[in-house]
């Protein structure tokens, strides 16, 4: 005999259980902060770690906001107008050495992560939104000095200096 289900039977709630009894015989230690898991956090945006099941290692990290040095090689300045946001780097016991080649190993699946945004308030909202704990690091002031080469030709009271090339 096949059995008729009710529409009310066949549906499962995914909807988290807020009032559920506290099991005292695991640990109630986290590395979240209590304000972000139970969204009692001060300020308007709803932080996406109570509601998104992300790793609670991942919600724990501090993330760090600030716009990349151009490089050595580089002349122009194409890099300089966008803000980089990435994870601090887990310090002990996540590193090791790789029997095989020497190299350094790691477990950080963040290590090597990084976002982009176009402006720094785009990079805090994103850490808010997703109920990190950040710091903005501003980036240092190029400091120019005015070159010319007719300045190799002045006149100076002092020895002459010499290089020597060989």
């Amino acid at each position: 005999m096949i059995r008729q289900e009710d529409a009310s039977e066949g549906v499962v709630s995914h909807q988290p259980d807020y009032h559920a009894p506290v099991d005292q015989g695991t640990s109630t230690f986290s590395l979240v902060p209590k304000r972000v898991m139970d969204g009692s956090e001060p300020g308007t945006v709803l932080p996406a770690a109570v509601l998104s099941g992300a790793p609670v290692d991942l919600q724990a990290r501090t993330a760090r906001i600030y716009r990349p040095a151009k490089t050595a090689t580089q002349s122009g300045d194409w890099h300089g107008h966008h803000w980089r946001l990435d994870w601090d780097i887990l310090q002990k016991g996540h590193r090791w050495e790789n029997a095989l080649m020497g190299w350094q190993s790691s477990a950080d699946y963040l290590q090597g992560t990084h976002l982009n945004f176009k402006s720094k308030e785009d990079a805090i909202h994103f850490a808010e939104k997703q109920g990190y704990e950040y710091f903005v690091q501003e980036p240092n002031e190029r400091r120019r000095v005015p070159k010319a080469y007719a300045n190799n030709f002045l006149y100076s009271p002092t020895k002459l200096k010499h290089i020597r090339t060989k």
